[in-house]
C-alpha cells in the first residue's frame, strides 16, 4: 500500500513542478520533523536544484530542533534557508487563545509567500498529512487559505504512511517522535511571553539530561505549577529522581513541581468532550 501512495505521491511532485519552459521551482517549508523531512527528501531526489528549503526560526521552536533542522539540510545538500520569524510580535498570537495556531501560520505562511516572490517560486509546500485532520489544527485552515499545498494529502498519505516510506528509504530519524512547538506547552488563555517558552524549554533539557526519552518529555505550565509528562514506563524513573528533579526545576524558577501520572500524550491541553468538540484543559 505505501509502495502506490509513494508513487502516487511522486507523480504528483513531478506534475507540480512542470511549469512553462521547464521545470519551476518548489518551496519546502521544513520545521525539522519526520513529515516535512520525508516531503524534502523525496521532492530533492525528484526536481533536485528545482527544490528550496526554508526553515522559520522561531521563539516557540526548541533550539534542539533547529540544530536538527540545520544538520539535515546540510546532509541533503539542498539549497535551504533559516529565516527569523518573529511569532511574538502578534499580538493574537500571544494571547494564547485556542487559536493561537491559526494565527501563527497564517504569519508564517506570509513569510513563505514573500520568500517565494523574491526567488519566484510560485509553489509552497508543507508536510501536512491525512492523520492531522483528526487533530486540533487550525492552522491548517490559515494554510489553505494561504494558498499553501499539502502533497501528502493529496496522495492519501497518513501519519502512518510517512513513517513507513521513510524507514523504507533510509530516513534515519523515522521513528523520530513528533515534537510539538513550545507554546503548546501553555494553556489556552495564558499569555504566551519568551520568558515561560525559555524556561519551558529549559525544564525539559534538563528532563532530557536525566535520560528521559528525547522529545517524550513536556514541562507544560501551569501558574507557578509545572507538570511533568514523562512516558509512563518513566513514571518510576522520574519518581526515584524525585529530589533532583524538585532541586533543578525550582531552581529555574518553578514554585511547585507536579508529575502527570497518565504520562507523555500528544495533545493534552486538548480534551475531547463527546458532543461538544474540544474543551480547553485547565
Amino acid at each position: 500500500m505505501t509502495c502506490s501512495k509513494l508513487g502516487t505521491l511522486r507523480e504528483k511532485i513531478a506534475s507540480a513542478s512542470k511549469g512553462a519552459g521547464g521545470t519551476s521551482k518548489i518551496l519546502i517549508a521544513f520545521s525539522g520533523g519526520v513529515d516535512s523531512g520525508l516531503l524534502l527528501k523525496i521532492a530533492q531526489d525528484i526536481l533536485g536544484e528545482a527544490v528550496f528549503a526554508v526553515t522559520l526560526d522561531a521563539e516557540i521552536m526548541p533550539r534542539s530542533e533547529l540544530k536538527h533542522a540545520e544538520q539535515f539540510v546540510k546532509a541533503l545538500g539542498c539549497d535551504y534557508e533559516i529565516v527569523k520569524f518573529p511569532i511574538l510580535d502578534n499580538k493574537d498570537f500571544v494571547k494564547g487563545s485556542r487559536e493561537r495556531c491559526y494565527y501563527c501560520k497564517k504569519e508564517s505562511a506570509k513569510i513563505l509567500a514573500m520568500i517565494g516572490a523574491d526567488k519566484e517560486i510560485k509553489s509552497i509546500a508543507d508536510g501536512v498529512n491525512i492523520s492531522d485532520f483528526d487533530e486540533y489544527r487550525p492552522g491548517i485552515k490559515a494554510s489553505d487559505e494561504a494558498g499553501i499545498w499539502h502533497p501528502f494529502v493529496d496522495a492519501g498519505i497518513t501519519k502512518s504512511d510517512i513513517r513507513d516510506i521513510a524507514k523504507e528509504i533510509g530516513l534515519e530519524f523515522w521513528d523520530k517522535p513528533s515534537s510539538a512547538c513550545l507554546a503548546t506547552r501553555i494553556p489556552y488563555g495564558d499569555e504566551i511571553t519568551k520568558d515561560k517558552l525559555e524556561q519551558i524549554e529549559r525544564a525539559e533539557e534538563i528532563l532530557r539530561g536525566k535520560g528521559f526519552r528525547f522529545q517524550q518529555v513536556r514541562a507544560r505550565i501551569h501558574g507557578e505549577i509545572v507538570r511533568i509528562e514523562v512516558t509512563a514506563g518513566e513514571i518510576d524513573q522520574a519518581l526515584r529522581l524525585r529530589t533532583e528533579i524538585i532541586r533543578e526545576l525550582k531552581g529555574i524558577g518553578f514554585k511547585y513541581i507536579t508529575l502527570d501520572l497518565e504520562g507523555y500524550r500528544s495533545g493534552s491541553m486538548d480534551v475531547r468532550v463527546q458532543g461538544s468538540g474540544f474543551k480547553v484543559q485547565g
